[in-house]
C-alpha cells in the first residue's frame, strides 16, 4: 500500500510513474502523451483554506453588490448579478437565465463551499466525512463554473455600453474581478494532493 500511494498515474493515458518532489516552479509532465502529472504545491493546506475563506466573503459581496451604474440624462439604474437573472427570466430567456444562475452562482459556490470542507479537516492531516465523493464532485463541478467568462463578457459589455450611457463600475465588478484572480491563484494548485498529505478521518 505503501509502495503504490508513491505512484501517479496519468489520467489521460494511464501510464504509471514513480512520485518526486519537485521543487518550487517545477511541473511534472507524462512523457507519453504531455499532460500535467502534478504541479509543485507552493502554497500549504494552511493557506488554501485562507484563500477559500477570502474567495466565500468576496463571492457574497460580488451576489449582493451592483455590477455597474448606468446613468443617461440624469437618470441611474444599477443592477446586480441576481437583478440581471431576474430581468433575463421575466424577458423571456429563461434558459439562458438558468444557466447564467448555475455557472456564476451555484457551480461556483458548490465548488467552494467542497473545497473548505475538505480544507477544514485537511488542515489537520485528516479526510473530511465522504472525502472521496467530494473530491468527485470537485472534478465535475469545476469545468461549469464560469466566473472567468462572466467578467471577460461583462468588461466587453461595459465598454460597449459607454458608447451610450455613462457608465460606473459598482462594488460587484470589483468583487467579481477579485474573484477571479483568488479562483486563479487556487486553481494553479493540483487538488489531488489532498489525497498525499491527509489520512483517514478516525470514527
Amino acid at each position: 500500500m505503501h509502495h503504490a500511494q508513491n505512484l501517479i498515474i496519468c489520467e489521460h493515458c494511464d501510464s504509471v510513474y514513480q512520485k518526486r518532489k519537485l521543487l518550487r516552479g517545477q511541473v511534472a509532465d507524462c512523457t507519453v502523451c504531455g499532460a500535467v502529472l502534478e504541479r509543485h504545491q507552493w502554497i500549504g493546506v494552511d493557506g488554501q483554506f485562507a484563500l477559500i475563506v477570502a474567495s466565500l466573503i468576496v463571492f457574497v459581496i460580488a451576489n449582493v453588490s451592483p455590477i455597474v451604474t448606468l446613468k443617461l440624462s440624469g437618470m441611474a439604474e444599477d443592477t446586480t448579478l441576481w437583478g440581471a437573472v431576474i430581468a433575463m427570466w421575466n424577458d423571456g430567456a429563461q434558459i439562458v437565465a438558468v444557466l447564467t444562475a448555475l455557472t456564476l452562482f451555484f457551480f461556483p459556490l458548490s465548488q467552494l463551499m467542497i473545497f473548505a470542507w475538505v480544507l477544514w479537516f485537511a488542515r489537520d492531516g485528516r479526510r473530511a466525512p465522504g472525502f472521496a465523493e467530494a473530491m468527485t464532485a470537485l472534478v465535475r463541478v469545476k469545468p461549469w463554473s464560469m466566473i472567468e467568462v462572466f467578467m471577460l463578457g461583462t468588461l466587453v459589455a461595459v465598454v460597449k455600453a459607454h458608447t451610450y450611457f455613462d457608465v460606473v463600475p459598482g462594488a460587484g465588478i470589483w468583487a467579481f474581478g477579485f474573484l477571479t484572480v483568488l479562483i486563479t491563484v487556487f486553481s494553479s494548485h493540483d487538488a489531488r494532493h489532498l489525497w498525499d498529505v491527509t489520512g483517514d478521518a478516525k470514527a
